[in-house]
C-alpha cells in the first residue's frame, strides 16, 4: 500500500512577527551585555540599579524576547500578540527611539560632527542601528486590521477595522485590531457615505461641469427675466416681457470691486483644497440599524477616513457586499 510523503509544516502566519521581535531583542540584548563585558560588570549593575531609564529598557527587553501569551494563529495573521503587549511594545519603543536620538543628539551637540561619526564607526554604527531596531518594533507593532481584504471570503479591511460576513447564516463581525466589536445582522447592516463622499466616489458617470455630473454647479437663472417656454408665439413673448418689466422690482446694483485674478486666486483656492482634502480621504460611517432592538436602533459601529486606495475600495466592497445581503 502506497504511503503518503510528509510535507514540510507550512508556516503559521503570524510566527513571522513573533521572530522578527524576538530577533531585535536579543540583537539589543547582546550588544548590551557586550558593552557591559568592556567595564566592571558590578559597576555596570549598580549603575543599572540607579538608573530608571535602564529598569525600563530591562523591562522592555524581557516582553521583547519571552512574549508573554503570545501565540500565531491562522483567524488572526497580523495580531498574534495580545493587545496590551502590543501596546506596551508600542509604548517602551518610542520613549526608547526618543531617548536614543536625544543621546545621539546631545551627544552630537557637545562632542561635534568628527567625533560623533569617529564614534559611530568605533561602534559598528550601533548609534544609528540603535534608533532603528526601536522604530522598527514600533513598525511591527502599529495599529492594522486583523487580516488582508479578501472579497472571494467575504474579509474587509479598513484601516485598523475588519469585518467579516457569512453568507450561510448572514451574519457579520467586527473586528478593531485584534479586539471584537460584535456580531451583527448583515441585512441590518449599511454603509453610509456622510457629505455625499459615495458619489464623488465615483458611483456618479458624469464629470465635473457636465449637467448633472460630478461637481456640476446649479443652474441659476437672473433676476428679474421671466423663464419663457420656447414654444410660445412671438405675441405671447411679447407680453410676458412687458409685464415682467412692469412688475419686477428695481433692485441697486452692488458697487464694483476691482478684483486682480492674484486676489481672486487666493480666494478660491482654500475652497478648492479643503474640497480635494475631502475627496481624496473621504468618510464612512458603518450603520447598524435593528428594529427588534428596542432603543438600540441607528447605532453607528464605526466611522473612519479612507486614507488609502485599499481603503476606498475595500468600503465599496463592503457596501456591495451587504446590500447584496
Amino acid at each position: 500500500m502506497a504511503r503518503t510523503r510528509p510535507t514540510r509544516a507550512v508556516t503559521v502566519p503570524g510566527a513571522g512577527t513573533m521572530f522578527a521581535l524576538r530577533a531585535i531583542g536579543l540583537v539589543i540584548l547582546a550588544r548590551w551585555l557586550h558593552s557591559m563585558a568592556q567595564m566592571n560588570f558590578i559597576a555596570a549593575l549598580e549603575g543599572m540599579a540607579s538608573s530608571p531609564v535602564a529598569c525600563l529598557n530591562l523591562v522592555f527587553l524581557f516582553l521583547l524576547i519571552v512574549l508573554p501569551g503570545a501565540k500565531a494563529r491562522v483567524e488572526r495573521p497580523f495580531h498574534p500578540l495580545p493587545q496590551w503587549l502590543r501596546q506596551a511594545l508600542r509604548f517602551f519603543g518610542v520613549f526608547g527611539c526618543l531617548f536614543a536620538l536625544w543621546s545621539i543628539g546631545a551627544f552630537v551637540w557637545m562632542a561635534g560632527w568628527r567625533r560623533a561619526v569617529h564614534a559611530a564607526a568605533e561602534t559598528n554604527g550601533w548609534l544609528v542601528v540603535l534608533p532603528a531596531l526601536y522604530a522598527a518594533v514600533v513598525w511591527i507593532c502599529r495599529p492594522r486590521a486583523l487580516w488582508r481584504s479578501n472579497f472571494a471570503a467575504r474579509r474587509f479591511a479598513i484601516g485598523r477595522y475588519a469585518v467579516s460576513i457569512d453568507v450561510a447564516t448572514r451574519t457579520t463581525v467586527v473586528w478593531l485590531e485584534s479586539r471584537k466589536l460584535g456580531q451583527y445582522d448583515a441585512r441590518e447592516l449599511s454603509v453610509r457615505w456622510p457629505g455625499g463622499a459615495r458619489v464623488r466616489d465615483g458611483s456618479n458617470p458624469g464629470r465635473a461641469g457636465e449637467p448633472g455630473g460630478v461637481g456640476a454647479a446649479p443652474v441659476s437663472e437672473p433676476v428679474g427675466e421671466p423663464v419663457i417656454p420656447a414654444h410660445a408665439p412671438l405675441d405671447a413673448e411679447t407680453t410676458l416681457a412687458a409685464s415682467a418689466e412692469s412688475a419686477a422690482p428695481v433692485v441697486p446694483a452692488a458697487p464694483a470691486t476691482a478684483t486682480t485674478p492674484s486676489t481672486q486666486i487666493a480666494l478660491i483656492a482654500p475652497v478648492q483644497t479643503a474640497a480635494s482634502s475631502h475627496d481624496r480621504r473621504p468618510k464612512i460611517a458603518l450603520m447598524w440599524d435593528s428594529p427588534a432592538a428596542a432603543g438600540h436602533n441607528r447605532q453607528t459601529v464605526f466611522r473612519i477616513r479612507l486614507m488609502t486606495e485599499g481603503d476606498r475600495v475595500a468600503a465599496r466592497a463592503l457596501d456591495a457586499a451587504l446590500k447584496q445581503a
